[in-house]
């Protein structure tokens, strides 16, 4: 069952969040305020006064900072794409100092310094940070654009019930929206694009190795993840929905990797999705082949469903081609007991359906609507 992670703030009180105080104002309702940040404010400073359960609303402009949020419950909510956060200007050569040494001015005396906080050390823009143990629960992030950053866009660890809806990441160096370690995440009406890596990417782990995660029933639905290296990862992680999104451009629109250790990953639902001509060329990485024209890819996966997909024109003359493919990993574990069934896949090539692991087993293909496939006889007409 899909968690909705929305609450109603309607009769909350705008606070101004002023360079010289930031003062939530409360709800009679629910207790909880909101603090207001402007162009040329600090939106972690607004974060660093905030409460659990307040609402941070940033207004349209350009926030050059990143965010780090460590508080239960905080909502972060921007006004759309006019709500941008990108990476500081690089730094250049100071003027001259016309004023009395250790003297500053104004709104700048008030404001004080922005320190770099984990999140920035980092390379992301907007982080969502808690401890094994000790999980950041029920953070929403609205209605937004991070761009430029050198690591991820949206990054998240050791959480529960993050919610990212209505963001924009676009062009950030590694992943667009990505979250590890955490549980029941729902990522959904987002805009994925140009992004290093995956434009949403789910993992157990990113710097450890160990069994696949039980995610809780994360949910990826309903995105536009474009122009990425692979639209969606799936990365050693069990227990999630990829439903009704639209990856187009990317070299791979979604990929589910697993590997040896245990439990292994799979278990989870890809339906719905509309995989359009992934057909942009990503060169070999140290860990993966050459990747083009590639629609739905399992590597290692147990147990999961790939239904009522259209999958279409994805084109290319790499190991990783095709419409969907289930393909042995590459540390040597064994796709089984997956059903594809029910999908429309037309003009993939060099096939629409490919078994390429021959050695895994319980694996099905009923019903879908396709051309070719490798081996033959898998298409249903």
């Amino acid at each position: 069952m899909r968690r909705k992670h929305m609450k109603c703030l309607a009769g909350v009180t705008l606070a101004t969040a002023t360079s010289l105080s930031l003062a939530a104002a409360p709800s009679s309702a629910s207790g909880h305020g909101e603090l207001v940040v402007h162009p040329g404010e600090s939106i972690q400073r607004a974060v660093n006064a905030a409460k659990p359960g307040d609402t941070v609303v940033v207004l349209a402009g350009t926030y050059r900072e990143s965010v780090l949020i460590t508080k239960p419950g905080l909502t972060l909510r921007g006004t759309g794409e006019r709500t941008v956060i990108a990476p500081p200007k690089a730094k250049t050569a100071a003027p001259a100092k016309s004023s009395k040494p250790g003297k500053t001015k104004g709104a700048e005396a008030a404001r004080g310094p922005r320190a770099a906080n984990a999140c920035a050390t980092g390379g992301n823009g907007i982080c969502v940070i808690g401890a094994k143990g000790r999980t950041v629960d029920d953070v929403r992030i609205r209605a937004l654009t991070v761009s430029g950053f050198s690591k991820s866009g949206v990054w998240a660890s050791w959480t529960d019930g993050l919610s990212v809806r209505g963001v924009t990441a676009r062009k950030n160096g590694t992943w667009g929206i990505a979250q590890e370690r955490s549980t029941r995440g729902d990522f959904r009406f987002n805009t994925a694009t140009a992004n290093g890596d995956a434009g949403i990417f789910v993992a157990n782990s990113v710097t450890e190795e160990g069994g696949a995660t039980d995610t809780g029933g994360t949910l990826v639905v309903d995105n536009s993840v474009t122009k990425n290296r692979i639209g969606v990862t799936a990365r050693r992680v069990r227990n999630m929905v990829i439903d009704g999104n639209l990856l187009t451009g990317n070299c791979s629109g979604v990929f589910v990797v697993g590997d040896e250790s245990k439990p292994a990953a799979g278990k989870m639902t890809i339906s719905d999705n509309r995989i359009v001509k992934n057909n942009k060329f990503c060169p070999a990485t140290p860990r993966l082949s050459a990747i083009q024209g590639s629609g739905i890819v399992l590597t290692g996966s147990e147990a999961t469903t790939v239904r009522s997909n259209v999958i279409e024109d994805n084109i290319g003359s790499t190991p990783l081609s095709g419409g969907i493919l289930l393909f042995k990993s590459f540390v040597g574990a064994l796709n089984t007991d997956n059903t594809i069934r029910d999908n429309r896949v037309q003009g993939n090539k060099p096939a629409d359906l490919a078994n390429r692991d021959t050695s895994g087993t319980g694996n099905t293909f009923t019903s879908n609507t396709c051309g070719t496939s490798v081996p033959a006889g898998l298409c249903a007409r």
